[in-house]
């Protein structure tokens, strides 16, 4: 019985030939669209990065794109995997330029994931979690992709191997590993969309963090009742958002403190 033959869109993810290549290169590839496509969007985001406008930058038609990409959600699937890079302590075969391999929180020191087993899974893995949280602060646009599926491409791969290396000494079976890889780094990606909406929102009210929660605290003082919200009544009036500390700073430990909550659930799992 003949092998299935490969999907067109997964050859082109990876970068497969699928028949013989005759003549001469073709001027427009692959690697080109794709690469001009994350441009785009690092420099305007991900509406930038429009079928007509990857043409028009490229001196092309929209309509010779298709010969090297076969839908607009493909082109995004293309896009998604090389804007991610390789992964910390990986390689991949994207051929899109990377970061170099090393990751830092504002102000931190720099951190890889190990390559080979370890007991230290939490430090392990707390990299992997800032080194996507790192990349969705270099490129935003990112965060706004749907998930439509697990892992395809080799550098997405990259990131789900980089993740289960960080758990290999944990004792816990592939099922297990799988959650806690999709729990934290959908905390990575939630955590790093809320702050950047509120951060968008306050922008638009041209306010800082600081105004904007003192207005909250203002607002909700004359319309909260403390006998049906008691402990919304106390917090309110506890003076916590009077010391809030500077933006990114302020970002950086709500980042911190939320993942520490998610590896300490983690920790109870192979503690069990």
């Amino acid at each position: 019985m003949p092998e299935p033959k490969m999907p067109d869109d997964l050859a082109r993810l990876w970068r497969l030939r699928t028949g013989p290549r005759l003549g001469r290169p073709a001027e427009l590839d692959i690697d080109r669209v794709v690469d001009t496509a994350v441009r785009l969007a690092d420099e305007g985001g991900l509406a930038a990065a429009t079928l007509p406008k990857i043409a028009a930058a490229l001196a092309v038609t929209p309509m010779s794109l298709y010969r090297h990409i076969g839908s607009k959600d493909e082109l995004i699937g293309l896009m998604a995997d090389a804007a991610m890079g390789p992964a910390p302590g990986g390689s991949s075969t994207s051929k899109v330029t990377a970061e170099p391999n090393t990751h830092s929180v504002t102000g931190g020191t720099v951190m890889r994931v190990p390559e080979s087993a370890s007991p230290a899974w939490r430090p392990a893995l707390r990299a992997w979690a800032v080194a996507q949280s790192e990349v969705f602060r270099r490129r935003p646009w990112l965060a706004q992709l749907p998930v439509t599926g697990p892992p395809r491409g080799p550098n997405a791969l990259a990131w789900m191997d980089a993740g289960l290396r960080a758990l290999r000494g944990t004792g816990l079976d592939w099922a297990a590993k799988i959650g806690v890889i999709t729990v934290v780094g959908g905390y990575v990606r939630q955590a790093f969309t809320l702050d950047r909406q509120l951060a968008e929102s306050r922008g638009a009210a041209n306010v800082d963090e600081r105004q904007a929660l003192r207005r909250y605290v203002r607002e909700l003082t004359a319309v909260v009742d403390a006998d049906r919200f008691p402990d919304v009544t106390a917090l309110l009036g506890s003076g916590l958002f009077e010391s809030v500390p500077d933006a990114p700073e302020s970002a950086d430990q709500d980042f911190a403190f939320g993942l520490d909550l998610v590896l300490d659930g983690v920790a109870a799992a192979v503690e069990r």
